[in-house]
């Protein structure tokens, strides 16, 4: 029998992103053109698996909504690339919907620093996210999910398996077939298939991840209130960019001209949906706010309240 200085890792050869693929044997064969080509062809194939899981991700989706709208958090946790791509979506939210940065976290593997140099040991800490759930003090009003495209990474289970007992909402996302673990309430899979470079979950296992949290977050946002239409109306205009866009949005939803949104914009204080229900209510910023206010924040919602009794 072989003898071993350290413990043998678990075999993941199972693992569907571990498999080698048929299609991209001869890679390194390849002119660039070629490459390029057959790589492009791997990636097509993305959209139709996300699509496939369309009924998972809602499903995530519906019960995080209601915890958000209690006042709770969605938390992205992840290692290596599934870790960067959580804190990446979760970093995105504040400029896009203006949400406070607490709403929407994103925890990776070693922390902040594995940002930019990769610390790959720290997934195999199956408790070394608990501290950092504990002073964000995940608990039941929280949305926890985890990102691993083999399903396996013990950083990511430990703290769906803490958070859960702390009466969180679970979700797991992965991109290879795995079982429900029973901490785990909601799970995502994604069947990317063996990647363009075996086991390089940074290709085609990344690009579905991205897919998905993007789905998450939008949808998330969508329902609250965040996006009228398809417009970013909960942006407040704080430089050169956003005030271009906001004034553009209130054009847009309000007739007006362009100049004449500036002007309102100002008058709301920069806020879109104030300026928009200001000028289609015939209000002032105070009366527009407490309308939208009422309206939890909903655009659609404020514009079509009906107006009280005199």
């Amino acid at each position: 029998m072989p003898s071993h200085a350290t413990p043998t890792p678990p075999d993941r050869s199972s693992l569907l992103t571990e498999q080698r693929n048929p299609r991209t044997m001869r890679l390194d064969a390849l002119s660039i053109d070629e490459c390029v080509r057959l790589l492009n062809e791997e990636d097509a194939t993305v959209p139709g698996a996300v699509a496939k899981a369309a009924g998972a991700i809602g499903g995530f989706i519906r019960d995080a909504e209601s915890r958000l709208r209690g006042g709770g958090r969605l938390i992205y946790i992840g290692a290596g690339t599934s870790g960067r791509l959580g804190v990446l979506d979760a970093a995105e939210c504040p400029p896009t919907f203006q949400t406070p940065p607490e709403m929407v976290v994103g925890i990776i593997a070693g922390g902040d620093a594995s940002l930019r140099r990769s610390s790959e040991s720290r997934e195999d800490e199956r408790s070394g996210a608990v501290t950092e759930l504990e002073s964000l003090g995940v608990g039941e009003r929280d949305a926890l999910l985890g990102i691993a495209a083999g399903g396996t990474t013990p950083y990511v289970l430990g703290a769906l398996e803490h958070a859960r007992a702390r009466g969180a909402l679970t979700g797991l996302l992965v991109c290879s077939p795995v079982e429900r673990v029973k901490f785990v309430q909601h799970l995502i899979v994604i069947e990317t298939g063996p990647e363009a470079i075996t086991g390089s979950t940074r290709m085609k296992a990344g690009t579905a991840t991205k897919l998905v949290l993007n789905t998450i977050s939008t949808t998330l946002m969508v329902r609250l209130g965040k996006v009228h239409e398809n417009l970013m109306v909960d942006l407040r205009a704080t430089n050169d960019k956003l005030r271009d866009r906001a004034a553009r949005i209130v054009a847009e939803l309000t007739g007006l001209s362009r100049d004449d949104s500036f002007t309102l914009l100002e008058q709301a204080g920069g806020a879109v949906k104030t300026a928009v229900v200001m000028h289609e209510r015939a209000m002032n910023r105070d009366a527009a706010e407490a309308a939208l206010a009422r309206a939890n924040g909903v655009l659609r919602a404020a514009l079509l309240e009906a107006e009280p009794e005199s």
